[in-house]
């Protein structure tokens, strides 16, 4: 993204958690405009009734979450339940940056998505299931890698937490590569 320009951000999801904190996060960006909210269970609705605390968007009206309605934004934020991201990200247009703050797209092998999320993968129909960068500038390689990206998937909390803690020391080989990390989350 080039100084002083403007990105139009569509967020699907927006009166859940995840994507309530985008929202947050994007009223204050000074090159993201936050141009529609989507959210199937919530669709007509003000987003102020469901979010009191996003003032800056308090008179959006929730769209539905469909591929048409988000195919016009230059970014897309899928805040979505793991499972239901991948169906709507397949028919969003190439050109069009897509972040995925679900499980979709994060892990590569369905079984193990299957293991750990409890469903059957990502649908057999989204080709980009699994192979998208992970969003964790932080790490060796990974900045490079989503400068040219147009589809990113968000890592989880836990996986965050964790591999930014531990990423150092594993480095520096001050600790064994088998790990085992117990995490509890208070929301």
């Amino acid at each position: 993204m080039s100084t002083g320009q403007t990105w139009t951000v569509g967020v699907t999801g927006a009166t859940g958690y995840a994507g309530g904190e985008v929202c947050r996060l994007l009223a204050g960006h000074p090159n993201l405009r936050l141009a529609g909210v989507h959210a199937n269970s919530s669709a007509g609705r003000r987003l102020g009734e469901l979010q009191p605390h996003l003032l800056p968007y308090a008179e959006m009206v929730v769209q539905p979450s469909d591929a048409s309605g988000l195919a016009g934004y230059d970014v897309v934020v899928l805040a979505l339940p793991h499972g239901e991201s991948a169906a709507i990200a397949a028919q969003l247009p190439a050109d069009t940056l897509v972040i995925d703050c679900g499980a979709d797209h994060r892990l590569t092998d369905p079984a193990a998505w299957a293991r750990w999320y409890g469903g059957g993968g990502p649908g057999a129909e989204d080709s980009w299931a699994g192979s998208w960068p992970y969003g964790l500038p932080e790490l060796p390689g990974q900045r490079e890698q989503l400068a040219g990206a147009r589809r990113i998937a968000v890592p989880g909390c836990y996986p965050t937490s964790v591999t930014l803690a531990m990423a150092p020391a594993l480095a520096a080989g001050l600790v064994e590569p088998e790990i085992v990390v117990v995490a509890a989350s208070g929301t």
